[in-house]
């Protein structure tokens, strides 16, 4: 597989992250209300697309290989197009594909690291996880949702990242604390 991006400075770029059912997606939607910028969920955008095009989640996972490097293919297109000058929430950052690829036993290439090594956020916002529900994208079980959210954490101290805790809060205290903590 073959990944490109390039090297640079740490962006004004804030990554809210968490296992399933953290309430990423809901605190990035607010935050956009808000009129700051925001990158979607690159594995959301990438399994609502297949489900669109009449695959199901196990047509899409029976290839777990492709499917997790096409998802990071997805990450590293969509954080290259993001502005380097400009304040951004992302919902995930490339290092949750590494909790996703020990989740499913893959190994992270050469290619991957080197990702890794230049991928740089200002901070890293860990929400702890609210109560868990399925939805057309999720496709782990609770247990299995809490593991993804350890592996994350892991994966983002492991990188040097700076990470901050958010405690489940109602939606705009959440919104506060984040904002609170740039």
């Amino acid at each position: 597989m073959f990944y490109m991006i390039a090297p640079m400075k740490t962006p004004p770029w804030y990554v809210l992250t968490g296992g399933p059912c953290a309430g990423k997606t809901t605190l990035v939607f607010e935050l956009e209300k808000l009129g700051h910028a925001v990158l979607p969920e690159a594995a959301r955008m990438f399994i609502e697309e297949q489900l669109a095009l009449g695959k199901t989640i196990p047509e899409m996972r029976k290839d777990i290989n492709k499917f997790e490097h096409d998802i990071l293919q997805r990450h590293i297109e969509l954080e290259g197009n993001v502005a380097k000058d400009k304040v951004t929430f992302f919902d995930r950052g490339i290092p949750d594909n590494v909790a996703y690829f020990r989740f499913t036993n893959l190994p992270i290439d050469e290619e991957f690291r080197r990702i890794l090594e230049t991928t740089k956020y200002r901070k890293v916002f860990l929400l702890e996880m609210l109560e868990y529900a399925n939805d057309t994208a999720r496709f782990e079980t609770p247990e299995e949702a809490r593991h993804i959210h350890n592996e994350i954490r892991r994966a983002y101290e492991e990188l040097g990242h700076t990470i901050v805790d958010v405690p489940v809060l109602p939606i705009p205290e959440r919104v506060e604390f984040v904002l609170a903590n740039l």
